[in-house]
């Protein structure tokens, strides 16, 4: 299949997403298109859109389960609390770097980075509003920590990442703790050093009452568990599949804080998040079927070649491409791994680096406005559009720090 067909169909696809039609239909129209586009018959273009989604099904189940400990941390306000505890500890001398440290770990123990967000948004409000901080300022220090989180999260592109690849999840989660870290740091520099131009908080959202939240020690009991189960198979040899792992941090997590009444509401509403992922994750299989079959794969390693730039960076530029493609770090991942994870490992990059650098890649660029992450933020905030776009630029910097470092930690170690 030529490469100029699996280029229109990713092309009408990202045209479709942009009009705001559904995305994971106008990935399996792309898919279609860019089959037929290739050079390839009907059936045959069906049946390579049908094996791109078998590649990713392993992931969907994962990922659909993963929904208990993210509904646990959230409906039952185990998140709220870790922020809450995180900003008071800190205090309002480093009430910028309690932001960025907040919505880290929010992030990096399984809750999406817009819900992370959103979670901690009423509260950056009111310390800008007692700080005089922009509302620029704010959602950058948000967005970077919670861009760090995401590299190194049980969170789904990570999940699909590794799972492309046959790597083991905490392992993909362990090579990006120094970019994560190094991220932080860029982060909370980056933020200091924004201007505090652009609108002012004038009026605060409703902050949830606290008195019902658990205890910190009982809210991060779950993700505790969870990162120790998934930690056993590269220290021990013991191997818990993430299927397992996540539901049961959620379900221990939810006995800990004793609030088991809460389990359905837990469930359902994890469902409902892991969902709209799984859903958009069939239609990113369908199109990565088609570039899989296609020659697209050969002529970016001619670029490379051309540019005398290692074939080893095909894993971080190919997730920044298609999180840009996606506006998504999942989608982003996924179209990424499933697309090239054969010639990456050819290449002589180990899966796990390779699960690695695609997930870093993925969030250079996963911010753009075609996506649900550009308005899920700025309405966290109540920030105008023109604002929001403002922040681009700087968001980038961040994901292209840490796709960058990704790199350089594999080069050395």
């Amino acid at each position: 299949m030529t490469a100029i067909g699996a280029m229109l169909g990713l092309l009408v696809a990202i045209v479709l997403i942009l009009k705001k039609y559904n995305a994971a239909y106008s990935l399996i129209l792309g898919a279609v298109i860019g089959g037929l586009a290739g050079g390839v018959s009907l059936p045959q273009t069906v049946t390579f859109m049908i094996e791109g989604l078998k590649d990713v099904s392993p992931a969907i189940i994962r990922i659909l389960t993963a929904g208990i400990l993210s509904g646990v941390l959230i409906k039952t306000g185990a998140a709220s609390r870790i922020a809450l505890t995180i900003i008071r500890v800190l205090g309002e001398n480093k009430a910028l770097a309690a932001l960025v440290l907040s919505t880290f770990l929010l992030t990096a123990i399984g809750v999406f980075i817009d819900v992370a967000v959103i979670t901690v948004a009423p509260i950056a409000l009111a310390i800008g509003k007692g700080m005089d901080f922009s509302k620029m300022k704010l959602l950058l220090a948000m967005v970077g920590g919670g861009k760090c989180g995401n590299i190194i999260s049980p969170n789904p592109n990570t999940i699909i990442a590794a799972e492309n690849f046959n790597a083991g999840l905490s392992s993909v989660m362990y090579v990006n703790l120094i970019p994560a870290i190094v991220g932080i740091v860029f982060s909370i520099f980056l933020v200091h050093h924004f201007s505090n131009k652009g609108e002012k908080v004038t009026e605060l959202l409703e902050v949830e009452d606290t008195s019902h939240l658990p205890s910190f020690a009982s809210s991060i009991i779950g993700p505790l568990v969870t990162i120790v189960l998934l930690a056993l198979r590269p220290l021990l040899g013991i191997v818990i599949d993430p299927l397992i792992a996540l539901p049961v941090g959620g379900i221990v997590g939810l006995l800990a804080m004793r609030r088991g009444k809460q389990l359905k509401e837990c469930l359902s509403y994890g469902l409902e998040k892991m969902s709209v992922i799984a859903v958009l994750l069939v239609g990113t299989g369908t199109i990565a079927g088609i570039i899989k079959n296609s020659t697209l794969k050969d002529v970016i390693l001619s670029g490379l070649d051309s540019l005398s730039l290692g074939k080893s960076l095909i894993a971080p530029v190919s997730g920044a491409l298609m999180s840009g493609v996606t506006a998504s770090s999942t989608a982003g991942a996924t179209l990424a791994s499933a697309s090239f994870a054969d010639v990456i490992l050819a290449s002589g990059v180990s899966a796990v680096w390779g699960a690695a650098m695609i997930n870093s890649g993925a969030t250079v660029i996963d911010h753009l406005p075609h996506g649900s992450f550009f308005h899920a933020t700025a309405g966290a905030v109540e920030m105008n559009l023109k604002e929001r776009l403002r922040l681009i630029g700087y968001e980038s910097l961040i994901g292209g720090l840490l796709a960058l470092m990704t790199f350089v930690c594999y080069t050395l170690l």
